[in-house]
């Protein structure tokens, strides 16, 4: 059984330990640019032992943010990317920027109409939306390329490329939200195009020198969505085309079952009061149980799913889900998986690898209420910890 707090390697990156900070959404860029907070948001975790922290959302065009004053890579980040990398180099660890595109997930408030498969009215953006002709397929591409070439000259020892929760590539994935004749939709091989497409590009750019991995959902939790057999199909084809050092196993939807991602109480009032849209606000009051569905916290909900990818892939996998304490840790090592992504359990106990390294028996101290959920409007935190 690998040892989770012993040295490991992950591509061409070496990191401390097999703990990884998940990517969640920081709320502390008003500028669409880096600040102090950020920094300082990333370092507590990297001075609390984690091998490596993900920088979220990093959008990889302007409209590819799902919140306006979202991080988006252009030459005009670059020194606050720089301040930042090297901020949590000076802490022990490394650093890696989630890239994406919102598409479908984009909000309403930038002026630019969100891109999607195939056209549809959004229900985040309350508009029309984009259908991309091919050509605007190959750009789509291109800026996830761009994106890695910036996060390499940043400093970033790794870049994570978002595949789930029905983002852009995610959405493509989707038989229910992909409807494309082309050669981007119709069969499960076109629907994977373009996510085969963005990580070849990535990967040709930078592979070798930073660790290239992909976040890829198991199941889109949604009837007509993707299904786990035909995700570990294309799981399979990312593994034999050879353009990923790993894998990170996630599932729902942003668009229509956030929850299960999440589990545990839905923050149903909180996320009503915390949107910034009136009409969205006045939506989820009304659409709250069926958006934000209720599926209970156990341990490592989402292992027994994992699993299935674990016997049927050889590369590196990296499992996410209820992982708070020593025995869930130790529990992915014996079941095969390389890594582990904790995110609102680092949020409640930035220290926590430190804590579960000088105390196994250490209780996970995560409540699981999913207070944290909301508070990515304003600033992202635990507002449990804030109230110790």
């Amino acid at each position: 059984m690998k040892d989770a707090f012993a040295a490991a390697r992950l591509g061409s990156v070496d990191l401390r330990n097999r703990i990884l900070k998940a990517a969640t959404f920081e709320g502390r860029t008003p500028d669409a640019l880096v600040t102090d907070d950020l920094i300082e948001f990333h370092t507590e975790f990297a001075r609390g032992g984690v091998a490596m922290t993900t920088v979220a959302y990093c959008a990889v065009a302007p409209e590819g943010r799902t919140e306006r004053r979202q991080l988006w890579m252009r030459p005009e980040a670059l020194p606050g990317l720089i301040r930042l990398t090297d901020a949590v180099h000076a802490e022990g660890a490394k650093v890696s920027a989630q890239l994406g595109h919102a598409g479908p997930v984009a909000d309403g408030a930038q002026h630019r109409r969100p891109v999607t498969p195939s056209r549809m009215i959004s229900p985040i953006a309350l508009r029309p939306t984009l259908r991309p002709d091919t050509a605007r397929i190959a750009e789509l591409v291109a800026a996830h390329e761009r994106a890695a070439l910036l996060a390499e000259q940043a400093g970033f020892d790794a870049v994570e490329l978002h595949f789930g929760h029905n983002y852009l590539i995610s959405s493509f994935l989707s038989p229910l939200l992909n409807r494309r004749r082309d050669g981007y939709g119709g069969d499960l091989a076109a629907r994977a195009r373009l996510a085969r497409e963005v990580a070849e590009a990535v990967y040709r750019s930078v592979g070798g020198r930073l660790a290239v991995t992909a976040k890829l959902n198991m199941t889109d939790g949604v009837l007509g969505g993707l299904q786990p057999d035909d995700a570990l199909r294309v799981a399979r084809w990312l593994e034999a085309d050879g353009t990923l050092d790993a894998l990170e196993l996630t599932a729902g939807s942003s668009l229509l079952n956030p929850m299960r991602l999440f589990h545990g109480t839905p923050p149903r009032r909180e996320f009503a009061e915390a949107f910034p849209s009136p009409p969205l606000r006045a939506g989820l009051r009304i659409a709250g149980p069926a958006f934000l569905r209720n599926y209970p916290y156990r341990p490592m909900y989402l292992l027994d799913l994992a699993r299935r990818f674990r016997a049927g892939l050889t590369m590196p996998l990296i499992l996410l889900g209820g992982i708070a304490d020593r025995p869930a840790v130790d529990s992915a090592m014996a079941e095969g998986f390389d890594l582990v992504a904790i995110g609102r359990g680092l949020l409640r106990t930035p220290d926590l690898v430190h804590r579960m390294a000088d105390n196994p028996d250490l209780p996970d101290l995560c409540t699981h209420c999913n207070l944290c959920m909301p508070t990515i409007y304003t600033r992202t935190r635990c507002p449990v910890r804030d109230g110790d």
